[in-house]
């Protein structure tokens, strides 16, 4: 059958762990790094934001309460996914940036190594950051780490795949819910990443993914009244400043990272003192 019609992969939103069309109807050309046209992305409408505010929120509840093992299973059952559609990864890498089929590997390769990184961390990061208090009186005294709500990420252009997960991973494994805005020039592998998502073990809503232009969508993240902080790690210098002014108005916590580190986990946590009568 030389002659039969090629299917084309169709690249949604992901919002509360479903593939809806922008609301707006807008797309957007994504092309390979000569120039030629891949296919058409969604471009992200303010309604589109304000929907994946509302599942991550709902989502919050039940995710924050999990245990800390139970996360880390989750983060490492994507990952284990993640691996066993390589081929496919490496494949939309190239494609839409150019590199090497040896570097598109190794960013996805990295990819996983992260996940699985956080996943470790999960059950972990109690130890590093909480505390038992020496305190006057007949008390026990403890300092425990807590999620900070619903966390709006900004990923880098590039690397694509590698940039996405290290702006999401850290922020879900302390029991909060993220909404990310995948690169602009290579969303491919952002929607795809999407597909693992939906078929894994993570609950409806905890990682909402659009895609679109970060001029239009960042300083709607960072106005809006019930997104508790932000990684704005992937935003370009020109609008940080905007940003940042927007956040301060509802006093949103901002941050930006380099690499992988714990200090993306404990950036978007809060701490909590708990007082405990000792018994006689």
């Amino acid at each position: 059958m030389s002659d039969r019609i090629d299917v084309k992969k169709t690249y949604k939103l992901f919002i509360n762990g479903a593939f809806p069309r922008s609301e707006s109807g807008r797309t957007y050309e994504v092309k390979t790094s000569k120039g030629v046209f891949l296919t058409n992305a969604c471009l992200a409408s303010r309604k589109d934001l304000r929907e994946a505010v509302v599942a991550a929120r709902a989502a919050h509840n039940g995710w924050s309460k999990a245990t800390a093992y139970n996360r880390g299973q989750i983060l490492y059952r994507i990952a284990e996914m993640l691996q066993a559609r390589t081929g496919e990864f490496i494949q939309e890498i190239m494609m839409t940036t150019g590199v090497t089929k040896v570097k598109a590997e190794k960013e996805v390769l990295q990819a996983i190594d992260t996940l699985v990184w956080y996943a470790g961390w999960s059950d972990k990061i109690s130890s590093l950051t909480g505390a038992n208090n020496p305190v006057a009186g007949p008390f026990y005294n403890f300092t425990v780490p807590e999620s900070m709500g619903v966390v709006a990420a900004i990923a880098p252009e590039n690397p694509s795949l590698l940039g996405l997960i290290e702006s999401i991973a850290p922020v879900i494994t302390s029991g909060n819910t993220v909404i990310v805005l995948a690169s602009t020039k290579a969303p491919l592998s952002a929607m795809s990443f999407a597909e693992v998502l939906a078929t894994s073990d993570l609950p409806a809503g905890v990682i909402n993914v659009l895609t679109g232009k970060k001029d239009e969508i960042a300083p709607w993240m960072a106005s809006h009244m019930d997104i508790d902080a932000m990684d704005i790690s992937g935003l370009p210098g020109k609008l940080t400043s905007e940003v940042k002014v927007a956040g301060a108005e509802n006093l949103k916590r901002i941050h930006s990272f380099k690499g992988t580190t714990p200090t993306r986990i404990t950036a978007f946590t809060e701490s909590k003192t708990i007082w405990h009568t000792i018994g006689v």
